[in-house]
């Protein structure tokens, strides 16, 4: 009896190959990356992502702010910095979401668009074997002309009406296969590559953009020229240098403004005088919706407000005269505002000062005053201008280092005593043209109104790739959500009296309407009506 010896089948065979653990786990790691449900949660998390930079103040946009921030919450504010909550879109994590959705979204375009090529270049699909089996179904109808020339009729009637036919020749008569619905991919693929174009452009104007405000109070004595010293605020992108800003000077010569009954504003708008590039001033006009474009920069009005004209004659006869925008704090424009004279009080004979006889004034400024001496506008034109102010006598704080707004005055120095309220509880009332004597023999003038502008300053060179972009994804996304996907085959037989027509319609994508559609092409088709 003859032994044989059980081997496994693969006995000899050399072992499977087995691939590169590292390989796989980069291919499954990009697949997920690359997928639509990842695009989706990226885009979430960059949603969730920007909310802090809402909540904290941005050095970005305030430095001053985050100061505040920081003086108000010793212990919170340093521990939060460190997760770069005040430099939340300049942080390592809002930009690896940023970039992790850049490449997620190419990575899952691209294929897609691969694949809508491949597919607009293939033909549509031979008619199944059972039309009666799809969605859609109408039963044969006869009609007396040659089965030929009832296909290539229908193949026209098809293409007249924008679809993608297909004539075919079968053993047993004719088959017309058309699709329609491509549109739906390619607003589908349009939109993303627009979402990628805006991704690009707030990437490279974050780098190579620009933004600033300035206050500009009207008269050719308070213009200024494109200097970062010169903006109360500024933001240069990581790839500009100061040295990069455009060279141009703007002062403003008027500033008129309309408002309805109820206070809302009407229309506003800043004549002003432009030098560029060292150039001649030449007039121009700016309004809210309408900037003052420049070389290199865009300038916008984004608000408005009133300067009181205050003039400070001291005890020895010297006088001071500042223009001092008050903020507006409500709807009627009922405004607050601090001036300060720290260099008043020379001595005529030494020539010294006293720091503690500097003068400091706070107080409401209202266009509009009521006869009910509150202090609160009733309009915001000025039709009956009232300043409600207080005098203070002693030291600023102005000599000590700390920066401070130049729109209160420093609460330390009052609490410390060393400024002191000489006016008295209740503010002193001025109106244009009047003045104030202090108890030391000096006067406090109300010598005028200027109006004043807030402007932006903005240069953004991806700014009208932005646009295209948002243009070209809203029309993307319109016939992504209105464009439909469906296909309709008619199978044309020999019959007794000429040809026999059988239809089916197929929807590709959820499409309510298509039965309704569909009922309608086929009744044309067998009518034999274009």
């Amino acid at each position: 009896m003859t032994v044989v010896e059980d081997r496994p089948a693969t006995a000899g065979a050399p072992p499977p190959r087995r691939g590169n653990p590292l390989w796989a786990l980069l291919r499954n790691s990009w697949r997920q990356l690359t997928s639509m449900r990842t695009a989706l949660i990226l885009l979430f998390l960059l949603a969730v992502a920007a909310v802090p930079g809402s909540i904290f103040p941005q050095r970005s946009v305030s430095r001053e702010n985050v100061a505040e921030y920081f003086a108000a919450h010793p212990k919170l504010a340093p521990a939060i910095d460190r997760l770069f909550a005040f430099d939340v879109y300049a942080s390592p994590w809002f930009a690896a979401i940023y970039l992790l959705l850049f490449t997620s979204l190419i990575g899952c375009v691209l294929p897609r668009l691969r694949d809508h090529v491949r597919a607009l270049r293939t033909v549509p699909p031979d008619a199944p074997k059972r039309l009666d089996r799809l969605p859609q179904h109408a039963p044969a109808a006869e009609r007396p002309e040659e089965p030929a020339a009832v296909a290539a009729e229908i193949a026209k009637t098809l293409r007249r009406r924008r679809w993608r036919a297909r004539l075919r020749e079968t053993p047993d008569g004719w088959t017309v296969a058309a699709e329609k619905g491509y549109l739906k991919e390619t607003g589908n693929l349009l939109f993303h590559f627009a979402l990628l174009a805006v991704l690009v452009g707030v990437g490279f104007g974050h780098w190579y953009g620009w933004h600033a405000n300035r206050l500009l109070v009207e008269g050719a004595d308070q213009g200024f020229c494109s200097a970062v010293t010169q903006f109360d605020e500024s933001v240069l992108g990581s790839r500009v240098d100061a040295s990069d800003l455009p060279d141009f000077c703007v002062r403003m010569t008027d500033f008129e403004s309309t408002f309805q009954a109820s206070g809302v504003p009407k229309s506003f708008e800043a004549t002003v005088e432009v030098s560029e590039n060292g150039g001649d001033y030449r007039p121009d006009r700016f309004t809210v919706n309408d900037p003052l474009r420049l070389d290199g920069a865009n300038i916008n009005l984004i608000g408005q407000g009133y300067a009181p004209v205050l003039r400070y004659t001291d005890r020895y006869g010297a006088s001071q005269t500042k223009i001092v925008p008050f903020l507006p704090g409500d709807l009627n424009m009922t405004s607050e505002g601090v001036v300060q004279f720290p260099d008043v009080n020379l001595d005529p004979a030494t020539g010294e000062r006293d720091p503690k006889l500097q003068m400091g004034f706070e107080g409401v400024f209202l266009p509009t005053g009521g006869t009910d001496g509150s202090a609160t506008s009733k309009f915001p034109a000025a039709d009956n201008p009232v300043l409600y102010i207080a005098a203070y006598r002693g030291d600023l704080g102005l000599d000590v280092g700390k920066p401070s707004s130049v729109y209160v005055l420093n609460r330390e120095q009052i609490a410390d005593g060393d400024l002191k309220k000489i006016s008295g509880e209740r503010p002193y009332v001025l109106r244009p043209g009047e003045k104030w004597t202090l108890d030391d023999g000096s006067t406090l003038e109300f010598a005028g109104i200027r109006r004043f502008a807030t402007i932006s300053i903005r240069h953004d060179p991806t700014q009208f790739l932005m646009l295209i972009g948002a243009v070209l994804g809203l029309a993307g996304l319109m016939l992504s959500l209105f464009t439909h996907r469906r296909r309709v085959w008619f199978r044309v037989v020999p019959a007794e009296n000429g040809s026999a027509i059988e239809a089916g319609g197929l929807p590709r994508t959820d499409y309510p309407g298509f039965g309704d559609e569909f009922a309608a092409l086929t009744r044309h088709i067998k009518e034999g009506t274009p």
